[in-house]
């Protein structure tokens, strides 16, 4: 068997295979017999049908599956070999001459694209810029009161606040304003006025006192929707659309949130134990904590940035387009000689993309290891006990979920891709000159606002 690799150009290139009779036939003769044991003739017992009979009846198909196997495993066996930067599939190159399977040597055309040679400009010499976020005491200050109503306790009220339960017996009302006759009494209805959709409404229950009396309109505070109403009226969905008009509710009980004092317990419950100690102390962890948040919203502006500014500095790149077009429409029955173009179009970019950040990757020598796939499964799951409010998760949990995560191989090889996606970002971070600016949040936010305009516009 020969193989040779011809480069046609700058992303093209030809690989030829040349088969004789040694580099097959003992496999044709191997598969043959075991198709004899399996697949008895009349008149044979298994295993002792004549090779002429079973070349007659099976030798050209078994011949083409054998050298059909074969060719394809040696090219790409080559091209692993050879280390060649292949995108999409090998194309087999039409021959004049027709295939025939009487002869006793083959020859096999592939056309493969390569990858470009690229200059990934990533050095001192490009800049890109770093917005680093300040925080403020009134980012503080929110956060306090976030955390601080999140552990707080629910004791009874005297007046109807923001975020306050509001119990009490629920009237349906006539046009008059009266007791409808026949109408729904609710005697134990509990609203959460903050979460009324309709603010007008909301605000007939603030600063009301227990014993007082409320008129307004469930449907409007949940813009009727037929869960939503049912549930308050302790009614079926079936019968939502009935009740519209006005109720009265009378206050019997208000149940508002105490926030959770500034204690031992309270900063062992954020922060682990013998981390904050007093006001101060607690403060400058929130300060820290949301430091910490924003350094991964300056990060992600970074990605964007540089991502950008490196491929401006590249430049536009050369691609095999007619192989990778093939590579498409054989990959997806969807993709026809009609849309390959407007398909090709759209990733294109990512493509691009995909091949500049691979070049990076090699440029710094970036590889994700092991322990950086537990590193973020953990981080993962830090993140999803936080939106629960549990901030302090013992290492022992945190390893345990992380496995269970990367047992799964869907999991691991999303996240094997984020880890490198996120490490390559970091070499450039490392290898380019940064442009550091502090700014203010909502400065930071008005740098995204081109792109939400754009996204508006299409």
């Amino acid at each position: 068997m020969n193989v040779n690799y011809t480069q046609l150009d700058n992303v093209n290139g030809e690989i030829v295979v040349t088969l004789e009779e040694k580099d097959y036939s003992e496999k044709v003769e191997k598969q043959l017999k075991e198709i004899s044991k399996h697949r008895p003739e009349p008149g044979f017992r298994p295993g002792k049908t004549p090779m002429g009979l079973l070349r007659k009846k099976y030798g050209d198909a078994v011949k083409y599956d054998v050298i059909n196997k074969e060719v394809g495993e040696v090219v790409y066996d080559y091209i692993r070999e050879k280390d060649l930067r292949v995108l999409g599939n090998p194309v087999p190159v039409k021959m004049e001459e027709e295939f025939n399977l009487a002869n006793k040597e083959f020859t096999f055309k592939f056309k493969v694209g390569v990858a470009p040679e690229i200059d990934t400009h990533v050095n001192k010499d490009l800049h890109v810029p770093y917005y680093t976020i300040t925080v403020t005491d009134e980012m503080v200050d929110n956060e306090d009161k976030q955390f601080r109503q999140r552990f707080g306790k629910q004791v009874p009220g005297e007046a109807v606040e923001p975020n306050a339960l509001v119990k009490g017996v629920l009237t349906e009302l006539d046009e008059n304003g009266q007791p409808k006759e026949g109408g729904i009494v609710v005697e134990n209805g509990i609203l959460a006025p903050s979460y009324f959709k309709d603010k007008a409404q909301e605000a007939l229950f603030e600063g009301k006192k227990v014993g007082e009396t409320v008129i307004f309109n469930p449907a409007a505070t949940c813009e009727a929707n037929e869960t939503e109403l049912s549930s308050m009226l302790n009614i079926d969905k079936e019968q939502a659309a009935e009740h519209h008009g006005d109720f009265s509710m009378q206050i019997k009980e208000i149940i508002v949130v105490q926030p959770a004092e500034l204690n031992e317990e309270f900063f062992q419950t954020l922060f682990g134990k013998d981390k904050v100690h007093n006001e101060e102390e607690y403060r400058e962890a929130l300060k820290n904590m949301i430091a910490g948040a924003l350094k991964n919203d300056s990060f992600y502006r970074f990605s964007i940035d540089a991502k950008a500014d490196v491929l401006k500095a590249v430049g536009e790149l050369e691609l095999p387009e007619a192989v990778l077009k093939d590579y498409l429409m054989q990959r997806d029955e969807n993709i026809t000689a009609e849309n390959v173009d407007e398909t090709f179009a759209a990733m294109r970019g990512q493509l691009v993309w995909d091949l500049v950040a691979e070049a990076i990757a090699k440029q710094y020598e970036v590889k994700v290891e092991e322990s950086d796939l537990i590193n973020l499964a953990k981080a993962t799951v830090q993140q999803q006990f936080a939106q629960y409010g549990m901030g302090n998760v013992p290492a022992e949990t945190l390893e345990k979920y992380a496995k269970e995560i990367l047992s799964d191989s869907n999991n691991r090889q999303r996240l094997a891709q984020q880890s490198l996606e996120f490490k390559v970002y970091n070499a450039i971070k490392d290898n380019v000159t940064l442009d550091e600016k502090d700014v203010t949040i909502d400065e930071f936010r008005a740098l995204f606002a081109p792109a939400a305009e754009e996204a508006a516009a299409e």
